[in-house]
């Protein structure tokens, strides 16, 4: 491992020079805060407040960076000269060897190829037919919670939230993308389900100053380079990653051989990976993806689907805890709409009519972003909202501080207030910048994630609280490339959020 560390911060030294020495352009006029480290540098989504939307931050190997959280340069980055602005390369190819060469690993006309092919199975028809799915996975959970209650002496249960919602996620995606049963909530023998739990704090959490100065160094070398290191001498927190994408390739690949013979026979399902199937059988190049691609749809799904539902659907119950009448207003307008409607009978229109639960969704998306952080890369010299940016720089464009930005979000961004949405004077921007209420939570233009309307389903019926020694203050938020919840008192065991769970009584709010 010091030989391969050793042999990466040297190659780094080398290119790092090298375009130092070639670079014309120089954002070192541009203000940002002193860096405590030359080594490691520092990043902290606060310092728009100080210093303004765009910031020159050191990186490890004292390397200048832009930290971007102005909405005009993120609109010009993502909306106007979106595919001009790759990601960092190196980054790149470990996430393409970790989760394959999916949707959000492909670049340009290749990811522009496949995101028109994907589309049509997430656009709102297609979505509202997947509601029926995610409303079963709900009450599924649902009716394994209530078991859970009925066999304790005082009616309740403690539960861990993103174990147990994490699960009803993969379900409904299993189901809804791919017509497949993972049988999570009912702890079915799956090793995909195994895979799966977990993986984002197993692969990327606690990050140690060695890993935070490696992928430092990983920015500044080719892609054949870190392909390199990656095929002989991967580093052993990626091998649970690797594993997960064989095992979910092979079942790819049977799920393609059983879509492509119901096609042939006349019996297409409509769930997305079928949609899919049914595009590369096209004799039309443009809506065919290639063999590799096609199967690393599958673990793209997954990965990007159910680990950032579970995450989001614990931060929301987290705010609800610390702020119960949240909780209370919430049932109340949910017992109201839906009265004693059936689940299998809620519709599209019963959640836009209930204006709390939107503005909860909203806040939670905004005050608790999944992605916290996006890095781009220019391919040529650029301008951004009047700055000289070389090509190569390398800039973050973060989403935490962004949803935080006082100017849009009022001067409370940094409070947790569902109520913002509901008041005449809302949060507005000039600027069009994401796909859902103009957050930055699911990244904007042509890249914007195309399953976020499926990123929360309600549960009404029962009332939460923090349970044992677990409370406010003993929650983290682990940054794993993913937000993760987890506790500081037990930090290692990975993403949970132990909550006490009763049945909510009725005719009390």
């Amino acid at each position: 491992m010091f030989i391969s560390m050793l042999y990466l911060l040297i190659s780094a030294l080398v290119v790092f020079s090298y375009l130092r020495f070639r670079r014309r352009i120089s954002i070192a006029h541009v203000k940002g805060p002193p860096s405590p480290s030359w080594l490691y540098g520092t990043t902290d989504f606060r310092w728009q407040d100080q210093y303004g939307g765009v910031v020159r931050v050191r990186a490890p190997l004292g390397e200048d960076r832009l930290f971007i959280t102005d909405p005009k340069a993120i609109q010009y980055i993502y909306h106007t000269a979106n595919y001009r602005f790759p990601k960092p390369t190196g980054r790149q190819a470990i996430m393409r060897s970790v989760f394959g060469p999916g949707l959000t690993t492909s670049e340009g006309d290749d990811h522009r190829r496949a995101r028109k092919i994907m589309l049509p199975g997430f656009n709102g028809p297609e979505a509202r037919t997947y509601l029926p799915i995610f409303l079963g996975a709900a009450e599924r959970l649902a009716h394994k919670w209530e078991d859970l209650i009925a066999v304790e002496a005082q009616q309740t249960a403690v539960v861990s939230i993103p174990w147990w919602v994490s699960r009803a996620a993969l379900d409904a995606i299993g189901e809804a993308a791919f017509d497949y049963q993972f049988g999570a909530l009912d702890d079915s023998c799956n090793e995909l389900v195994d895979m799966y739990t977990n993986l984002f704090f197993n692969v990327f959490g606690i990050p140690t100053p060695g890993s935070i100065l490696t992928v430092g160094i990983v920015d500044k070398l080719a892609p054949a380079v870190v392909n390199f290191f990656l095929k002989y001498l991967p580093p052993r927190r990626l091998s649970h990653a690797f594993e997960a994408l064989k095992v979910s390739t092979a079942v790819s690949k049977r799920l393609v051989e059983e879509k492509t013979a119901a096609l042939l026979e006349d019996k297409g399902r409509r769930d997305i990976f079928s949609l899919l199937v049914k595009a590369n059988n096209s004799e039309d190049p443009e809506t065919r993806l290639e063999e590799k691609e096609l199967l690393a749809q599958m673990h793209t799904i997954i990965v990007a689907g159910h680990e950032t539902t579970a995450n989001t659907l614990s931060f929301t119950l987290y705010e609800m805890c610390k702020e119960p009448t949240i909780q209370r207003r919430l049932r109340a307008e949910i017992r109201s709409t839906l009265g004693r409607k059936q689940t299998e009978n809620y519709t599209s229109s019963d959640f836009d009519n209930m204006p709390y639960l939107t503005a909860v969704v909203k806040e939670t998306l905004r005050f608790h972003p999944i992605i916290y952080n996006t890095f781009r890369v220019p391919e040529c010299d650029e301008v951004i909202t009047e700055l000289p940016i070389a090509k190569g720089t390398k800039i973050i464009t973060s989403v935490a501080a962004y949803n935080r930005n006082k100017t849009i979000f009022g001067y409370d961004a940094d409070v947790f207030n569902p109520d913002r949405w509901l008041r005449e004077d809302r949060p507005m921007s000039k600027v069009s910048l994401g796909v859902y209420a103009n957050l930055f939570t699911f990244a904007g233009g042509s890249r914007s994630c195309i399953g976020w309307r499926f990123a929360y389903v309600p549960s009404p019926q029962f009332e939460f609280e923090f349970a044992g020694a677990a409370d406010a203050k003993d929650f983290r938020r682990e940054a794993c490339n993913l937000m993760t919840p987890t506790l500081t008192s037990d930090r290692a065991k990975g993403s949970q959020l132990p909550m006490r769970i009763r049945m909510a009584r009725d005719g009390v709010v």
